[in-house]
């Protein structure tokens, strides 16, 4: 017997009869003698039509307003769960993320969880055995007790900090796909699923493209060191037993894991531009009158390289923004021209960013260069690298992603069984 978080996302709760599924799989638990709270995720489409009403009721609309509206996806998703689970002959309520509560900041749209009182839920787990059907994704804040969004993924967030609150063994995130990959099996047929990957390496795949996990969720978990099992919501729950252990990943801390491999994965992602600002005055304070702008105007900058100009007397600037944030940064940087003082500005919209990941990195040298030589041999370009501890990254042309990512994998041996 345990104590479990379960959470399901959209397409796991798509319609009533997966619905109905992923109360047998909550059933599948309950049975097996543990204390369940499930977490989900509106059904499939919903939030984005939400979010459309929104914007056709009113371009500039009121954040608070816009909360209350897309946050009524995942109450609707949580009602019909328990009343699937009511059906079944297994005891049920929804919560909604202020009945609980979820206490949040006031970053409508954004906001990040600041507490969690699980004490109700605990209470009922003793007295009535009483499984908690959770709205994902948001909360409230307190000051003024409005309805308040963590962000898309934010339901992933929820179900990590809710399982710390209630004091859990284990969040398991149930999900269309049964594991983390060592990269995307649809772009490398013979990416094999991990049975076990370390928060951090986790947190550099899924900041780095990975889909499987939103990167708070990750960065949650490590915190609290609350482990993470990925699997499939697919598999028919009559199949599985749940003192077994089913198909997926554990998330967990790297002292569980018996020998690290040198690289864990290849992440890649292809929503980047890169700027790069020409001829700016090599000086103190031009990187902060270049990011400062940035920064003010909530645009993430990820790749950074500085080297000095062909005319040997000013420095060039390059990094990468999302591709989302594209014409907003440039448009940020050509009003700043005068108080920067550059040139010229180059941009790019063609560019990939393919990054390594394995905490192996750490006892292990030359494993960047033995990638430089790969893609060098399969004449691949990089415009930019970055590097951390247990990662580096380069940049490319989006023309070559698939063929670095396949070569970078057969490279570090993630083909091999």
């Amino acid at each position: 017997m345990g104590r479990l978080v379960m959470k399901f996302g959209g397409t796991s709760v798509a319609n009533i009869e997966r619905i109905q599924n992923v109360a047998r799989h909550v059933k599948r638990e309950v049975d097996a003698g543990h204390d369940v709270a499930v977490v989900v995720s509106a059904m499939s489409g919903k939030t984005n039509e939400l979010v459309e009403w929104c914007r056709a009721a009113s371009p500039m609309h009121d954040a608070r307003e816009y909360d209350a509206v897309v946050a009524s996806g995942e109450q609707v998703t949580a009602g019909l769960l328990a009343i699937a689970l009511q059906a079944i002959g297994i005891q049920a309520r929804s919560w909604q993320g202020w009945q609980i509560p979820i206490k949040t900041t006031d970053a409508h749209a954004s906001a990040r969880i600041v507490g969690i009182d699980g004490s109700e839920i605990i209470k009922r787990f003793k007295e009535r055995k009483e499984v908690a059907i959770v709205s994902g994704f948001q909360g409230i804040y307190e000051p003024t007790g409005r309805i308040t969004t963590l962000g898309r993924g934010g339901s992933d967030t929820s179900a990590v900090a809710i399982a710390a609150a209630i004091r859990a063994d284990r969040c398991d995130i149930y999900t269309d796909v049964d594991g983390v990959y060592t990269t995307d099996p649809r772009v490398v047929p013979k990416a094999k699923r991990m049975d076990k990957i370390a928060f951090e390496e986790m947190l550099e795949l899924a900041s780095q493209g990975a889909k499987v996990l939103q990167v708070r969720s990750v960065e949650l978990g490590m915190v609290q060191n609350m482990p993470i099992f990925v699997r499939s919501s697919f598999d028919k729950p009559e199949d599985i037993d749940p003192h077994g252990t089913p198909p997926g990943t554990l998330i967990c801390s790297e002292e569980e894991i018996v020998e690290s491999q040198v690289v864990t994965g290849i992440a890649f992602s292809k929503d980047e531009a890169q700027i790069s600002v020409r001829q700016i005055q090599d000086k103190p304070g031009v990187a902060a009158a270049i990011f400062g702008p940035l920064a003010e105007a909530n645009i993430n900058v990820d790749m950074i390289v500085q080297n000095v100009s062909e005319d040997g007397k000013t420095t060039d600037l390059t990094f990468t923004v999302p591709a989302a944030d594209y014409t907003r940064a440039k448009d940020t940087i050509i009003k700043s021209k005068d108080h920067i003082g550059y040139a010229r500005l180059d941009t790019a919209t063609d560019v990939a960013k393919v990054s390594v990941i394995g905490s192996g990195m750490r006892s292990h040298a030359g494993v960047a260069a033995e990638a430089f030589q790969a893609l060098a041999d399969r004449k691949i370009n990089i415009r930019a690298i970055t590097t951390s501890e247990i990662k580096f990254s380069v940049l490319i042309d989006t023309a070559y992603t698939e063929l670095a990512v396949r070569a970078l994998h057969t490279l570090y041996g993630l083909d091999r069984d």
